[in-house]
């Protein structure tokens, strides 16, 4: 049996998708916590910090969207990679969930081969955190070890996905990332985005740093500029 040190937290209603999805996971190595509503997988999250989350999008008491939103609004859940299960098959309830602040999503009926193939991609997609990747600019620092933005001392708090679009752009200032390159790096080859999702977290960005940083080039893509 494959060996992990990666612990995942699957949250659904339906019992039997917990198990083949469980059993799945175990196999491979992977520690799983189950949760089967949305206030228990809050509850498992602040428990035991997993480094993803398989949640449904349509779960009694609180449902994927609510918990994701609520995780991503905590600094402490910054770093943890979400997946949708939804038996939505609708580009803009996908698109939707992606500007939550998913990393991904899977519709039903799904492949355990599938599903264990694209948390694989994902977590070859983290790239382990170096204590000198602090870019500054003036009154703004931006550390990607601590996954925190300040300006004049002041921490702004951004989703996972919001920090790392404005951290791929700060990181060449002046030159302009087209659309694709930046769906590619954000958000991976794996994932189906559309240009309303980037320009949703440039947005929210602008709003959270009370500054506009992110430059919008017309039909080409954005470029990072600080005076």
């Amino acid at each position: 049996m494959p060996q992990t040190d990666r612990k995942i937290l699957i949250a659904d209603d339906d019992p039997d998708i917990l198990e083949i999805l469980r059993y799945n996971l175990v196999q491979e190595g992977y520690e799983v916590i189950t949760a089967k509503d949305g206030d228990e997988a809050l509850e498992k999250a602040r428990k035991y910090q997993p480094d993803l989350i398989v949640l449904d999008v349509m779960m009694p008491r609180k449902t994927g969207v609510e918990v994701c939103q609520w995780l991503r609004s905590q600094t402490a859940f910054q770093k943890i990679l979400i997946i949708f299960l939804t038996a939505v098959s609708d580009d803009l309830a996908q698109i939707k969930g992606l500007e939550t602040g998913a990393d991904d999503y899977i519709t039903k009926p799904l492949s355990p081969k599938v599903f264990l193939t694209r948390i694989q991609a994902l977590f070859r997609r983290i790239t382990p955190s170096s204590p000198e990747r602090k870019l500054r600019f003036g009154s703004l620092t931006i550390d990607a070890e601590k996954f925190v933005v300040e300006i004049d001392g002041n921490e702004i708090i951004l989703a996972k996905k919001e920090f790392e679009l404005l951290y791929l752009l700060a990181q060449k200032p002046g030159r302009v990332f087209l659309r694709q390159e930046i769906m590619n790096q954000v958000w991976g080859g794996d994932v189906i985005v559309g240009d309303r999702t980037i320009d949703v977290h440039i947005r929210k960005i602008r709003q959270k740093m009370g500054v506009d940083c992110i430059t919008t080039v017309k039909g080409v893509g954005y470029k990072f500029e600080w005076d």
